[in-house]
């Protein structure tokens, strides 16, 4: 059989497997006041079985007693628990719903457990702790041992709580085996619905395309298509901050805070919707224009610790990447991470070689090779070269002590040559082709300026530089170099650095009057001045 021209035909290493992939479906839900209270009280019974049972284990570790039971912990929080006369209205809610929160305590010691030990990979997880009413986030499990089911007339029944409302957006593709019912901080209602959903492998395509994400640009592809970031919590900014004026000015434990603050909810959660659905649109074009995609495994808990938080968070790059993957394998694409320590953005994509420091700044730059190079669209290029190798080699970056180990560029291997490397026995001295390593902040071979000390015979040739840096540091930080605390001794000539800071309100009281500078009037009022007689 010979395929049509219009048919491409599907590389080896593309071959999609096919299965049952595990999705869900959520839809808003109205339901009328008596079905909230219902809800509000399997909310409680639910939250309270939880804590009845973290409790209990809790105590019995503390006590050197050994670990409850999953049947134990049931008998004593749920059937015991029912037939005394303090918890008799835990028979109100249907059972599944308890047995369901007592499932949850028992999967989170089970992840904490295996973390502890090992055998779970990634962060450390925490050990379950205590839920409240006061959490943004409620929720209870159907299974089908509840018997739940959509009626004739579109509406999802729930035991003890009765027919409620769904705004049904599409179809479900099968019977789901369990709904669960969220209610968020807007006071917001959805059902959660698990599907298994077969593979539906789209047609082959010969593209394939890297992506580079960034802040900037939200997505960067390999062929130099620029999709802009939507920036929408900075677009929503003004609005939030008018609502929390207004939450921050209503007396606490008030009817009207409590207005105010579902306010403040409700437009995050626009904001958040927004953010999905772009994610979601974004994510189906790719997979579908593209046979392959690789992206880069970025490191967002990091960056959330830095300056950029706000806007690392507003894109909502782990989402967006965890739509790719599941996509990818419903439609049977092909996806991959690159390993988050290869050089994508200084690796030159023409001739391999890798650049110096670049920060991020430099949006363009000229390799040795005298090709002008975007930068986010050089990375993903290399992020799709990379990609490929990966996926051709049929294996994942080695791991190693203290990280993965990134494979090695073709100036590292030999490949191509370094056209940054000096010729041997020029350059940094010693015949080296490595600049010298920083050891510490000293004074030694700078003449007597701190700076970083150097190995003899090269500390002349850096000293420029070092008083460069030295210099742009200082004015930067407003940086200035003291001695150590107590004075320095004569053989000590290590300097620290560190930035000036307002005295704390004691020092202040203790110092007094004296050194204080006098208050400057504020802008646009003026000062009353006594006159003399």
């Amino acid at each position: 059989m010979v395929a049509s021209s219009r048919t491409p035909i599907r590389p080896a290493r593309y071959q999609a497997t096919v299965g049952a992939v595990q999705l869900r479906y959520n839809f808003r839900l109205y339901p009328t006041p008596g079905q909230r209270a219902e809800l509000a009280k399997a909310f409680g019974c639910a939250r309270v079985v939880f804590n009845h049972g973290l409790r209990a284990r809790s105590d019995a570790h503390a006590a050197g007693l050994p670990y409850i039971s999953d049947g134990e912990l049931s008998r004593r929080v749920i059937t015991e628990a029912k037939k005394t006369p303090e918890r008799s209205w835990l028979g109100e809610v249907s059972a599944v719903v308890l047995q369901q929160a007592l499932a949850d305590l028992n999967q989170a010691f089970r992840n904490f457990f295996d973390s502890v030990s090992g055998r779970r990979k990634g962060p450390r997880v925490a050990p379950p702790r205590f839920r409240s009413r006061k959490d943004k986030r409620q929720a209870i499990r159907f299974t089908r041992n509840a018997r739940f089911c959509v009626t004739s007339g579109g509406r999802l029944r729930l035991p003890k709580i009765g027919d409620v409302e769904v705004r049904w957006s599409r179809s479900l593709p099968a019977a789901p085996s369990s709904v669960t019912v969220v209610k968020d901080a807007a006071d917001r209602y959805f059902a959660s619905f698990v599907v298994d959903v077969e593979q539906r492998p789209l047609a082959p395509v010969e593209s394939e395309t890297g992506i580079d994400l960034g802040l900037g640009h939200f997505a960067v592809l390999s062929d130099g298509r620029k999709i802009d970031a939507p920036r929408f919590l900075r677009r929503a900014e003004k609005k939030l901050k008018k609502l929390q004026r207004a939450l921050a000015r209503k007396e606490k434990k008030s009817a009207n805070r409590a207005k105010a603050r579902r306010k403040v909810a409700r437009q995050h959660g626009k904001v958040a919707d927004a953010r999905r659905e772009f994610h979601h649109q974004l994510s189906t074009k790719i997979i579908r224009e593209n046979q392959a995609v690789f992206v880069e495994d970025l490191a967002v808990v990091g960056l959330a610790r830095t300056r950029l938080a706000k806007s690392v968070h507003d894109a909502g790059w782990s989402a967006f990447v965890t739509m790719l993957e599941y996509k990818a394998r419903l439609y049977g694409r092909t996806f991959h991470r690159i390993d988050r320590w290869f050089p994508s953005s200084k690796l030159c994509s023409g001739c391999g070689t890798v650049a110096g420091e670049m920060p991020l700044k430099v949006r363009e730059w000229t390799c040795l090779c005298g090709v002008v190079h975007d930068r986010d669209v050089n990375a993903a290029r290399n992020i799709l070269a990379a990609g490929r190798r990966q996926v051709a080699a049929g294996r994942k970056p080695v791991p190693e002590m203290g990280g993965k180990r990134r494979p090695k560029t073709p100036v590292e291997t030999g490949k191509t040559p370094d056209l940054r490397a000096p010729a041997r026995g020029e350059g940094h001295g010693r015949g080296s082709r490595k600049p010298p390593k920083c050891r510490r902040v000293s004074m030694r071979g700078t003449g007597g300026i701190p700076g970083l000390h150097f190995s003899p015979g090269s500390a002349s040739s850096n000293y420029a530089w070092v008083a460069r840096r030295l210099e742009f540091a200082r004015r930067r930080d407003n940086l200035s170099f003291r001695p150590p605390r107590g004075g320095m001794s004569s053989k000590s000539t290590t300097w620290r650095y560190k930035p000036w800071r307002r005295p704390g309100r004691r020092a202040r009281k203790r110092r007094g009057a004296r050194g204080r500078r006098p208050a400057r009037p504020r802008p646009g009022r003026a000062r009353a001045v006594r006159r003399l007689p």
